[in-house]
């Protein structure tokens, strides 16, 4: 059976056969096979010199541990090159020929070797039998017959070691000189450690000096004697006090070869049918977890604490399983204790107040009132003995399975070692599914947060920002969320939005979260811890249940307790505040909250920061941009006239339509104001582009207008003037399409006007007999040249008779290669006869509108203006 699984692929470059040799010595290292590593590296060495440098392909290294021995597989992406079979007669070639030696060192040094082909990959694998009972194996083994006990050479040596409790030697008996060739003088005041070939991964913390802080501890591991070699031996450790009351542990140590003499029986003569100590008995994963196997990790971790419970007749069992960083201990599982209480609740490993001190080794504890704290997950539960293993997977702490009892005493080295078999049996599947279910939330978190930045960016309007937000918070990350939004530097926090995943308690959470002061807005990244919405919910709760009584100071049934009470329980969990910071300045808080009794993962708070991070720099967006729209509008109005002045005689309409999303002035505009008594002046006109130098240009032309036409100037003055102050802006000048005229309504029903059209759409005239023509002529436009001699005309609108003027976003509307232009808007202003002012121009922006599917990508202005006259019916 596979116990452990390591793989990697390197390159075709040379420098990938030393990294190939590195990644298997380590990973051998890692599993304590330091005796076959030397000829696994040689072996590796040739076969993946032949894959990146003879066959030039890629190289895939895959290492496998099983019980007795270590299967390394090469593969390459060359399966048409010709490898020789195992048993064939062929020459392999000279040994001292320089390359081709591959196979001959697998043939002399390997246990087993040969060669797979698929369609795509040739393999070429070996294996290496591991040693008998290699140092730093563990094993809980049957009691054995007395025929089948080992034998000893001459008299057995027990070594009887005491160490102080700094862990230095402090006693060293006879049987310890002959075993190790040192005198006591020698010894006394080390630290046992230097003498400890303790079989580790590197770079992890565990040793014999974490061993020897155990109250009982039995394995076994190497001392190095005087000569420099490594003895293996079996060990036994108990701590005890010495006369002075000083911790102090007792080591007793024999050669590893007869560890019969410390090793602690099995209860019984024989082992019970089916269990895991039966020699032939079935896959010990199959036995301990049954078959067939869940398929996902919750339902794997759930099946192994409750075998794990009845295997040992405990009364509670929980597994608990490593961080990334594997500093921490998340609960994954457990039964027999609170687990909505304890599901997710991490554990320090190595340090800081509450640390699981003893998760890197088997340990067992007799009786946890007398070592208040050591399994901090059974911290006030009634448990009183507990016997933990951990779970490692290639020397790394992948977890912790652990079996409580509610009585002391209940457990022994017997029971951990049983334990541990077990454990070891699970650890590669739990793994593999963790990883699993790690790969799976990775990709749901990054498909998530793709989405959520999607979505963000499709809107810049506030509200629907904040709604966002909430939506894609509630319930994917947290059962309820709230949005505090913050003004300006010097505003209090507002409560701007309010979601929970039951509707229906959306309002007694909006009234709650009111009456509480919001959350300080700390710029510290990361989550924090946020008590005062389960307190208020609480206390309310609390006197709506006195007053409910008649214990409060409102005697009676107090109105909306179901309310208060489902409140209650809404927010009574874990609630977390995450600052929302965009542009070095914190615009909000997002609060996240769990019902009574449940906590957030690190995974969904990492994930909920993430999130954080990009809608606040949404929001920022959506402010800024509602106030760049507020300042453009505001700057749009004060281009155009507040109102029309009422002209007697004459109907005078205007329709103004701004492209775009409202973010940019237009440059389009128009006006009609009084000149003197009986006269009016009116324009309408068009800047280049958009944006503030458009609306500077169009801001001076309009009041221009009103200033040259009431100081007296005709129409082709107060052009020219224009001109020469919009040339005087020099680089932000913008040239201007305009129509400018004066207006003079008759006695006898009619209306005489003076026009001068510089560079603009011509002006229309319809009759009352539906004739449509232009009614002047074009003439320069401004803004470009600085001497212009423009003439206006003079003509007479009878009774009936409507002048339309246009921008050039109503001649230019387009629909593929299609444009409206002059001719088609004649076509639609000749259907218009007999209409009101208003009415032409509402009927001329429907068919512009009409005209193109596409929304408008200009500005258009529509000026129409009626002498009233008979109408048709």
């Amino acid at each position: 059976m596979i116990t452990a699984r390591a793989a990697a692929t390197f390159e075709p470059v040379g420098r990938s056969v030393a990294t190939a040799r590195s990644f298997v010595r380590d990973t051998l290292q890692g599993w304590g096979f330091s005796d076959v590593i030397d000829d696994a590296v040689v072996l590796t060495s040739e076969l993946v010199t032949n894959a990146v440098v003879h066959a030039g392909t890629a190289a895939d290294v895959e290492c496998l541990r099983s019980e007795d021995a270590v299967r390394i597989e090469v593969s390459d992406r060359y399966p048409e090159r010709e490898i020789p079979l195992q048993q064939s007669s062929m020459n392999m070639g000279s040994p001292d020929r320089e390359g081709g030696r591959g196979l001959q060192l697998c043939a002399a040094l390997a246990t087993r070797w040969g060669v797979d082909y698929t369609p795509t990959h040739k393999q070429v694998w070996f294996q290496l039998d591991l040693p008998h009972r290699s140092v730093g194996t563990r094993t809980a083994g049957p009691s054995l017959p007395a025929d089948l006990l080992p034998i000893a050479d001459g008299r057995v040596r027990v070594a009887v070691i005491q160490i102080d409790r700094l862990g230095a030697i402090s006693a060293w008996n006879e049987d310890a000189e002959e075993l190790f060739g040192y005198v006591a003088e020698q010894v006394m005041g080390k630290p046992l450690n230097d003498l400890a070939a303790w079989p580790h991964t590197p770079g992890t913390s565990t040793g014999i000096a974490e061993a020897l802080q155990l109250s009982r501890w039995e394995g076994s591991y190497g001392v190095r004697n005087a000569h420099g070699r490594v003895v293996p031996v079996y060990a036994s450790h108990l701590r005890v006090r010495d006369a002075d009351g000083e911790p102090s542990t007792v080591c007793l140590l024999v050669r590893d070869d007869e560890r019969a003499v410390l090793q602690t029986p099995l209860r019984g003569t024989a082992p019970e049918p089916g269990s895991l100590s039966e020699p032939h008995a079935a896959d010990p994963f199959e036995v301990f977890i049954g078959s067939p196997a869940p398929d996902d990790l919750d339902g794997l971790l759930q099946r192994t604490v409750e075998r794990a419970r009845d295997m040992l007749d405990g009364d509670a069992a929980f597994l608990l399983l490593a961080t990334d960083d594997e500093t921490e201990l998340e609960v994954r599982a457990s039964t027999g204790l609170p687990s909505a209480r304890q599901r997710f609740a991490r554990v320090q490993v190595e340090s800081a107040p509450g640390r699981y001190g003893s998760a890197r080794m088997p340990a067992v504890h007799e009786d946890l009132t007398v070592v208040p704290g050591a399994v901090p997950l059974l911290s006030g539960t009634g448990m009183r003995s507990v016997v933990t293993v951990p779970l490692k997977v290639e020397g790394r702490l992948t977890g912790s399975l652990g079996v409580a009892a509610e009585a002391s005493g209940r457990y022994s080295n017997e029971e951990a070692l049983r334990l541990q078999f077990a454990a070891d049996r699970i650890a590669l599947a739990v793994e593999s599914a963790r990883l699993g279910e790690l790969e799976r939330l990775r990709r749901g978190s990054l498909s998530f947060l793709v989405e959520a930045s999607d979505l963000l960016a499709g809107t810049l309007d506030r509200d629907q920002t904040l709604a966002l937000m909430a939506q894609m918070t509630v319930p994917t990350l947290a059962t309820w969320c709230a949005v505090y939004t913050i003004a300006d530097q010097s505003a209090e926090p507002y409560l701007s939005y309010v979601l929970h995943e039951d509707e229906e308690r959306i309002d007694g959470l909006k009234a709650l979260l009111s009456k509480i002061a919001p959350p300080d807005p700390v710029p510290t990244p990361g989550a924090r811890v946020w008590a005062a919405p389960s307190e208020a919910a609480h206390q309310a709760a609390l006197r709506t249940s006195m007053r409910s009584l008649g214990l409060g100071e409102t005697p009676g049934l107090g109105s909306g307790i179901g309310t208060t009470l489902s409140t209650a329980s809404a927010v009574g969990g874990e609630t977390v505040v995450l600052p929302l910071v965009a542009r070095n300045r914190v615009i909000g808080m997002l609060t996240l909250g769990k019902p009574a009794d449940e906590h957030f993962r690190q995974e969904i708070l990492e994930l909920a920061e993430d999130l954080s991070r990009r809608a606040a720099l949404a929001l920022d967006n959506a402010r800024l941009y509602s106030e760049r729209m507020a300042i453009s509008q505001s700057l749009q109005r004060s281009l155009l006239p507040p109102g029309l002045p009422q002209v007697p005689g004459v109907e005078v309409d205007v329709i103004y339509r701004a492209a775009g999303e409202g973010n940019e002035v237009g440059g389009d505009f128009y006006d009609l104001f009084p000149i003197r008594d009986g006269a009016y002046g009116f324009a309408i006109g068009d800047v280049c582009g958009t944006g503030p130098e458009a609306a500077a240009v169009t801001g001076l032309a309009r009041h221009a207008l009103r200033l040259l036409a009431r100081e007296g100037f005709g129409g082709p003055a107060v052009l020219e003037r224009l001109n020469a102050a919009i040339l005087d802006e020099g680089a932000r000048s913008r040239f201007l399409t305009l129509l400018y005229g004066e207006l003079w309504p008759q006695e006898d029903g009619s209306a005489v006007l003076k026009i001068v059209c510089a560079g603009h759409p011509l002006p229309l005239r319809l009759r009352q007999d539906g004739t449509v023509e232009p009614y002047a002529e074009p003439q320069p436009l401004l803004g470009v040249m600085e001497d212009l001699e423009l003439y206006e005309q003079t003509a007479t609108l009878d009774p009936g008779d409507v002048l339309l003027c246009v921008t050039d976003g109503v001649t230019e509307r387009r629909e593929g290669t299609r444009m409206l232009g002059d001719d088609g808007l004649a076509d639609v202003l000749t259907t218009c006869t007999g209409l009101t002012a208003g009415a032409v121009a509402a009927r001329i922006m429907r068919a512009v509108e009409r005209f193109a599917t596409d929304a408008p990508s200009d500005d258009m202005a529509i000026l129409a203006m009626r002498v009233p006259g008979l109408q048709k019916d």
